[in-house]
């Protein structure tokens, strides 16, 4: 399997998590310059667009990107703490719309102070109408970051409702 990870605004994808997504397929993982280039998404999109990404992983802004790119490649996502309402940086908003029912899992932080979870969850719930399957965790123990330990967790989970 192909999976494309998409890191956030001054991160990266550390040793130990490639190794938990590297378990379940090949790992994409771009260094991305947000703050440079405003057509993220859309780059992302064209220069993976005929490597038959299986699914799309993304943190923070990066999850804002992994959002609408799974829609472009119609594909599942796998999103933390996704910035979907307000980003630090400009970005643009594509409309890819996905003809083929997709899953996104979010992961949100309750103690997240960089991206609002309820925020989150009021775009999201404009999103019902989408041909998306939701499944939302709202965690207590998560801030904006992502500790190796929940990031696994969520990986296998987000991978047994792909195939449970």
């Amino acid at each position: 399997m192909e999976i494309l990870y998409l890191h956030g605004l001054k991160g990266n994808l550390t040793r130990e998590k490639r190794e938990i997504l590297e378990s379940y397929g090949h790992v994409h993982a771009p260094t991305i310059f947000y703050r440079d280039n405003h057509k993220v998404v859309n780059d992302l999109k064209n220069e993976y667009i005929n490597k038959d990404i299986d699914f799309v992983i993304g943190t923070s802004i990066g999850g804002f990107a992994a959002f609408y790119l799974a829609n472009a490649f119609q594909k599942s996502a796998l999103l933390f703490n996704p910035a979907l309402v307000t980003q630090s940086v400009k970005q643009e908003i594509p409309t890819y719309k996905s003809s083929k029912r997709n899953l996104k899992h979010v992961i949100l932080g309750a103690k997240d102070d960089v991206v609002d979870p309820a925020e989150t969850l009021n775009f999201l719930s404009n999103q019902l109408k989408t041909n998306t399957a939701f499944t939302i965790n709202y965690r207590l123990d998560l801030a904006h970051r992502i500790p190796v330990e929940i990031f696994q967790e969520e990986v296998e989970s987000f991978f047994k409702h792909l195939y449970f």
